[in-house]
């Protein structure tokens, strides 16, 4: 049996933590998510502005992809989190599935556009979120996409990451 790669993306504030926290509890799966990664990195290498951040996210993702390599070739199913971008991430996925056989599932979540923007300004200024994510520094940059309220699936075309039908919940 293929082990299982379930993708769970977004736009900022839709949940996706929490639901890929509840999923891996219940499904007993490995659950592993960019902000994770990150924040883990805020705490070894410290934190300052937006630039830094952003190289933060850039190393964070080639951590996470670390992981999902790493536990497909094992042929182990998991959970993995962020909010991916097609330009980029569907050709890492695609590369991922012509090196390894596994099944791809992908749950996209998304919400209106009114309430993102709020959601999102709302745990920028709670504190409970690590200050590393700078979140109060890029709500302008996030404005227009938080609007729209849903990403893009990861691909589109010929060369998109084309998914499976769900099976791991029967």
């Amino acid at each position: 049996m293929l082990p299982v790669l379930l993708i769970i993306s977004g736009p900022p504030c839709t949940g996706k933590t929490t639901l890929g926290l509840r999923l891996a509890g219940e499904l007993r799966l490995p659950f592993v998510h960019k902000d994770g990664i990150k924040e883990l990195l805020f705490a070894r290498f410290g934190w300052g502005d937006r630039p830094f951040s952003k190289q933060l996210s850039l190393t964070s993702y080639d951590v996470l992809y670390y992981f999902i390599e790493s536990l497909l070739r094992a042929g182990r199913s998991l959970i993995v989190e962020s909010n991916f971008k097609p330009e980029v991430d569907s050709a890492k996925f695609l590369d991922l599935a012509e090196r390894m056989p596994f099944r791809p599932l992908q749950i996209l979540l998304h919400t209106d556009g009114e309430v993102l923007l709020e959601r999102f300004k709302q745990r920028a200024e709670s504190g409970l979120r690590h200050p590393g994510h700078v979140d109060h520094l890029t709500l302008d940059e996030l404005r227009p996409a938080l609007l729209r309220g849903q990403a893009d699936l990861c691909g589109s075309g010929e060369r998109s990451f084309r998914l499976t039908q769900p099976t791991l919940m029967r």
